[in-house]
């Protein structure tokens, strides 16, 4: 039987506590998740795409998801998933205004790869505000952000963009 690979795409610019629920409820659910660090033209970064996998793989290795692996990627979503043989895409859902630009992108990849579904899992509660944009905003400004990226990463996290904040 071929395992069931899954993508969880993003540009985890950082990675969150909330991202982190959505990896870890995705790899119970499928044989193999491949974490994708996505190239967002639309977004300016505050960390490198090389920063990005090395937080999440950091995370991925302290909370032993063996089944999880870490990746960048410029490709399309829909092509990059045909690459990993990947049958599904999961995608984390905060609040109801994620669910219009979510559906349209799983309707645009189901076209250009109709053998790729797209799986949406809600936030809980206690996630539901968080974004990494939270995140810089609070830490550029000298606030906590414990509680809201997993602590393994947070004082690089921390370091790094208070840093920015005094620039």
């Amino acid at each position: 039987m071929d395992s069931k690979i899954a993508i969880c795409p993003g540009s985890f610019d950082p990675i969150t506590v909330g991202h982190l629920d959505i990896i870890m409820r995705a790899a119970k659910l499928f044989d193999h998740v491949v974490v994708a660090v996505m190239s967002n033209d639309s977004k300016k970064c505050s960390f490198s795409n090389e920063e990005r996998v090395k937080l999440i793989k950091d995370v991925i290795e302290f909370y032993h998801l063996d089944n999880v692996s870490v990746e960048h990627s410029d490709m399309l979503l829909a092509d990059y998933a045909k690459e990993k043989r990947a049958t599904t895409i999961v995608k984390g859902l905060r609040a109801v205004s994620d669910f219009e630009y979510e559906f349209q992108m799983a309707l645009t990849n189901k076209k250009l790869n109709p053998d790729a579904d797209t799986v949406f899992l809600t936030s809980p509660a206690e996630n539901m505000f968080l974004s990494s944009s939270v995140v810089k905003l609070i830490a550029s400004r000298g606030g906590d952000i414990s509680g809201f990226v997993p602590d393994v990463i947070h004082d690089y996290i921390k370091s790094r963009l208070q840093r920015k904040g005094e620039n």
